[in-house]
């Protein structure tokens, strides 16, 4: 094996051979890359998602090769070298994405268990509730991947392309005068429900080949920065028979609570969590699986955004000061306090154990040992 690897298609679908126990690996090349695979092996067993997705010692070493031919092609998506990777790269491939990637994929052959042949399967929808700047963007990218070059047809929809226009959205604000929750988009309210249900409705229904839809996109550099609904022409087009969609948002899964409640950590969430009451019957009733990424303090959304808004700037890139941040993610911030709990204690609504993935992260967006 050279510098420049030929990178196979991921994964293959077969059972692998049942291992009494996890062997050493013995490709015919040299004893260096038998040491290195045996080193991976050993890494990928001391992930922290390793049993939360199922895995054991010996159905890691069953798909040893999948694992590979998978970390090959998540390192050339993000242009590195596979053969060196730093720790904190093959941390994240190795106990992140591949991880979250095989647990995924393990649910979409069970959802298309469920059909006889010759049945129009509709795709399985994954949600992925995370804080802003949590990585969930970067991860939900990988994955997508992942399942194109499986051949698998996906997509991708955040709750950000179902944000007002920006016209309803100043009318949102003028119905709410001095609420600053309302003020910009974000909050429970400043969605377009009716036209999210509508695109979920249509993208569930391209089960068949030659099949197209566009999919909505949101601009929020439009108008300053308080953003708009993109032109339908820049939308991308997605072909069936779409196999998943991935459905990705700061506040997915998030429950209505008492009043009395949300009162008590910021009294204008009281609209917000009203409003709440709708997102139910629009969103989490479509996605029949679920991953959850769990911060410990919702204070590093903050640090998050701050560090993008830097690494803009250094780039040469217009980026908020530290002020404009802040101001932004307040905004945000008590609805996190109040509904995270929640979440994290029962899940979101309609969520059932043996389809809902719970990852807890750091400060450094990594994976951790949870509860």
């Amino acid at each position: 094996m050279d510098g420049n690897p030929t990178f196979l298609p991921c994964p293959d679908h077969s059972p692998g051979r049942s291992l009494a126990a996890p062997p050493r690996i013995t490709p015919s090349s040299s004893p260096a890359l038998v040491t290195s695979v045996q080193d991976l092996y050993d890494f990928i067993c001391s992930g922290p998602l390793v049993d939360r997705i199922g895995y054991t010692k010996e159905k890691i070493a069953e798909s040893i090769d999948r694992w590979l031919r998978c970390g090959g092609q998540v390192a050339r998506l993000f242009r590195l070298n596979e053969l060196q990777l730093s720790e904190a790269e093959k941390a994240r491939i190795y106990h992140f994405y591949i991880p979250v990637f095989l647990w995924c994929e393990d649910q979409v052959i069970e959802h298309r268990a469920k059909y006889n042949e010759g049945d129009e399967i509709p795709p399985l929808v994954i949600g992925v509730s995370a804080p802003q700047g949590s990585g969930k963007t970067t991860l939900v990218f990988a994955l997508n991947y992942l399942f194109q070059v499986a051949g698998r047809k996906s997509t991708v929809l955040s709750i950000d392309d179902f944000y007002l226009t920006a016209k309803e959205q100043n009318e949102l604000r003028d119905r709410n005068p001095g609420n600053a929750l309302l003020e910009l988009r974000g909050n429970a309210g400043s969605h377009d429900l009716q036209f999210s249900v509508e695109t979920l409705e249509s993208l569930t229904k391209l089960t068949k080949e030659g099949m197209k839809m566009k999919v909505p996109r949101y601009n929020k550099s439009a108008f300053g920065g308080r953003g708009d609904r993109a032109d339908p022409s820049v939308w991308p087009e997605v072909e069936g028979p779409l196999e998943v969609i991935l459905f990705e948002g700061w506040m997915l899964g998030f429950k209505p609570l008492p009043n009395e409640v949300v009162k008590a950590v910021d009294p204008q969430l009281e609209v917000v969590n009203k409003n709440l009451e709708a997102y139910y019957d629009a969103w989490d009733r479509f996605i029949q699986s679920w991953i959850v990424i769990k911060i410990r303090e919702p204070n590093s959304v903050f640090q998050w955004r701050l560090q993008a808004e830097v690494a803009m700037r250094a780039d040469g890139k217009p980026g908020m000061s530290d002020e404009e941040v802040m101001d932004f993610v307040s905004r945000y911030l008590p609805a996190y306090h109040a509904y995270l709990p929640t979440l994290y204690k029962e899940g979101p609504n309609g969520s059932k154990p043996e389809h809902l993935l719970v990852i807890d992260i750091d400060e450094a967006r990594n994976p951790i040992w949870g509860n």
